[in-house]
């Protein structure tokens, strides 16, 4: 049984992840749950915080005092939170997984760096279903080409603090690189007042905040007399804690790299 610690226990993503672990067929075990020091779950029991009834783990600050109790660390708490624990987690070399969003250029590449030293999977994105969209986008752009209008819309519920998401961000990526563009050249985040003609190249990525919409990302391929729309709809969070338990499966035991949920899914 593989031995998880999880980061960011009493949020929302960390208490699936928790809940869901007690299910043996996955194959992980809750070794130890960690939050931020301020936070007034420290010191009560993991389970009961998610919901899932008593285990005996109580949930502890900081990461340090339980690293040799884990095989994988699976992460899902903010870009500060992540580059604060991952010296600590090469210094061990232990595997992890990252679900954080959010992170800036200098620290993608700090990760990177880690990545040297320990297993990592990096994804904006653990969905199953989310990652079979990112393959198909690549395949609709090659063959949509430079004829089709690119558009991204994705929506979220109005607590989420960073836009756009970290998937739609992703979505941009694979889009470009499909189109052979730069994307620091051709997103566009924003329009407001009379802006001109649309430029062709442009890859357009809008943020919708409302309500407790999970998450839901559109890509329109707009052409001459039709459009193509592909639709991802999160109905619960579950789809994206079952693809972290998936991945800290898989990445127990690979050798030092970044890997992300297309070498997870075998979508390569």
């Amino acid at each position: 049984m593989i031995k998880a610690i999880v980061m960011g226990a009493s949020g929302k993503m960390g208490g699936r992840i928790i809940s869901l672990m007690q299910d043996k067929a996955t194959g992980l075990q809750l070794s130890a749950a960690v939050e931020k020091k301020e936070l007034s779950a420290v010191g009560r029991d993991a389970g009961e915080v998610a919901g899932c009834g008593p285990l005996g783990i109580p949930i502890i600050h900081p990461i340090g005092k339980v690293l040799t109790q884990g095989d994988v660390v699976i992460d899902f708490t903010e870009p500060s939170s992540t580059m604060g624990i991952l010296p600590e987690v090469a210094r061990t070399r232990k595997a992890i997984v990252i679900g954080t969003t959010g992170f800036s250029k200098k620290e993608t590449d700090r990760i990177r760096e880690f990545a040297k030293q320990i297993p990592c999977v990096l994804s904006p994105n653990m969905s199953v279903g989310v990652n079979l969209v990112f393959k198909i986008l690549a395949d609709a752009a090659r063959v949509t080409g430079d004829d089709y209008d690119v558009e991204i819309v994705e929506v979220h519920h109005h607590s989420k603090k960073d836009a756009p998401s970290g998937t739609a961000l992703k979505m941009a990526q694979v889009l470009a690189d499909a189109l052979k563009r730069d994307l620091d050249e051709v997103g566009v985040y924003a329009r407001h007042g009379v802006i001109g003609e649309r430029k062709k190249k442009e890859i357009g990525i809008q943020s919708v905040r409302a309500g407790d919409v999970v998450g839901e990302h559109t890509v329109i391929f707009a052409g001459p007399g039709e459009r193509i729309e592909v639709t991802h709809r999160a109905h619960s969070r579950d789809n994206f804690a079952r693809g972290a338990l998936i991945a800290a499966r898989w990445v127990v035991g690979r050798p030092p790299g970044l890997y992300d949920m297309q070498d997870v899914l075998g979508l390569r």
